[in-house]
């Protein structure tokens, strides 16, 4: 693809003939989807620098950390429709505007009620670049095979984004500044820009159909939203606040109206205002499980890498820049697991990989029981090596499930919905977690939060192993 200009480039008809991996465009699509995993954990181990430098109080914390994951969430359909109608170049591309003046501003931020708006605008530049750029890398590569092994790279690029994060940010806090963690994010966006109007092409929005559903837009906002607040508001002002309550009642409500307004657009039909979820997707073979799976992904997975934190820091005590390098293992095996991963999903199709995966990481999770207080590191290895390795082979097998379920009107919508999924499983994951070690000490906690972790992955096996039967069984008839 020897494309110079941005006109060009949206022009282009991916070479589905050559069977090989379209670097140019897939290196600016990881570039994208690197920047929103990476500020996911990057402030993690800065947030009591940041706090101080801020004068922020506990509530305001909690929304520097938890309101990029939060806005991201409850945006990602609303991203994920505007790629479907409007292009998904063009979607990808303004959010990559909008991710680097937020990550700016964060920079420049001398308040907390500016480092939160800023924090806020990342997770809505986030929205609208996580399922455009995998709806513009399904495009590039429209061959099974191939698009399993470019979803590798792309899912193996977030893997190690999200798990360097806290190295990351530990060292650039001690070697620089907290402002450092926001400012890193601007020129690794401009670089994806520009690989983005040059060798990115633009696979057609839905022809008629360029209605946005404002009201099923508005509803699933607040429902995904709301239980964000109300995770992050009952810390501070407790479970009984009304507040916290009305916020509940809230979310609820509209989530229940959210699937009431969805299901009469789509029994209507109409093309110039077609859902913005469109329920029949959840009736895809082997979706709905799948998205099921991302959500005891999340909630295993990051629920432990938060308590994982707060025992090498408050328990070992670990300072940030260590904490980071003995989470690092984490790192190198996502970068061995989402390519074999991907060869594997090529070869033996989505389930079989899924399923294997979520069992070692089942596995790897009983490794935590062995914590204590003075247990020497390497005993804990083990156990990062193994949850390090069957995250990212999960997350690629099952985002390459969707990709095969949804038709490819919807492939914007259906990376979406499970990146929503996996969103929720990751709030849900932290507070249910935190909540186990409320109230008794950090090891007796961190003990049953990875039974649970272990079997939420057992759990997601099984939903795993059932669509691959289902899926034979097909193949069979």
């Amino acid at each position: 693809m020897r494309t110079t200009t941005g006109t060009t480039a949206a022009n282009e008809t991916p070479d589905s003939t050559t069977g090989r991996l379209s670097w140019p465009p897939l290196i600016a699509l990881s570039l994208g989807y690197f920047l929103v995993m990476l500020d996911v954990t990057v402030v993690t181990v800065a947030v009591p620098v940041i706090r101080d430098a801020v004068g922020a109080g506990a509530s305001a914390t909690a929304w520097i950390v938890d309101g990029y994951s939060a806005v991201f969430g409850g945006l990602l359909l609303l991203g994920g429709g505007f790629g479907d109608r409007l292009g998904h170049r063009k979607v990808f591309l303004t959010g990559l505007g909008v991710f680097t003046l937020a990550s700016a501003a964060c920079a420049l931020a001398t308040t907390p009620a500016a480092l939160i708006a800023g924090r806020l605008a990342q997770g809505a530049g986030a929205a609208l670049l996580v399922p455009t750029s995998l709806a513009l890398l399904t495009a590039a590569h429209p061959t099974a095979a191939v698009r399993a092994k470019a979803l590798g790279v792309w899912a193996g690029v977030s893997g190690v984004a999200f798990a360097a994060g806290p190295l990351v940010g530990g060292l650039l806090v001690a070697g620089l500044s907290w402002r450092a963690a926001f400012w890193i994010n601007v020129p690794v966006a401009l670089l994806a820009v520009r690989l983005t109007r040059a060798h990115v092409p633009s696979p057609a929005g839905r022809a008629g159909a360029r209605g946005l559903d404002p009201l099923g837009q508005a509803l699933g906002i607040v429902g995904v939203l709301a239980p964000a607040a109300v995770l992050n508001e009952a810390g501070a002002q407790g479970w009984t606040s009304p507040v916290v309550l009305g916020t509940s009642a809230l979310g609820a409500a509209a989530l229940v109206l959210f699937v009431l307004v969805e299901r009469r657009t789509e029994a209507r039909g109409l093309a110039e205002k077609p859902p913005l979820l469109p329920l029949s997707l959840f009736r895809s073979p082997g979706f709905s499980p799948t998205i099921a799976v991302g959500v005891l992904l999340n909630l295993g997975y990051y629920g432990m890498l938060y308590l994982s934190t707060l025992y090498l820091q408050n328990e070992r005590g670990y300072g940030a820049p260590a904490t980071g390098l003995a989470l690092l293992p984490t790192v190198c095996m996502a970068l061995v697991a989402a390519p074999l991963s991907g060869r594997l999903t090529a070869r033996h199709g989505p389930y079989a990989p899924m399923t294997g995966a979520l069992l070692l990481g089942a596995a790897g999770f009983t490794g935590w029981l062995l914590a204590g207080p003075d247990t020497p590191y390497w005993v804990l290895l083990p156990a990062l090596v193994a949850t390090g390795l069957a995250t990212p082979s999960t997350v690629l097998a099952a985002t390459a499930a969707v990709a095969e379920a949804a038709p490819a009107e919807n492939a914007g919508v259906a990376s979406a919905v499970f990146n929503v999924a996996r969103q929720i499983g990751n709030s849900l994951g932290v507070a249910l977690f935190a909540s186990l070690v409320a109230g008794r000490d950090l090891v007796s906690g961190l003990h049953i939060s990875a039974l649970v972790a272990s079997a939420a992955f057992f759990t997601a096996a099984l939903l795993a192993l059932s669509c691959r039967r289902r899926a034979k069984a097909r193949t069979a008839s």
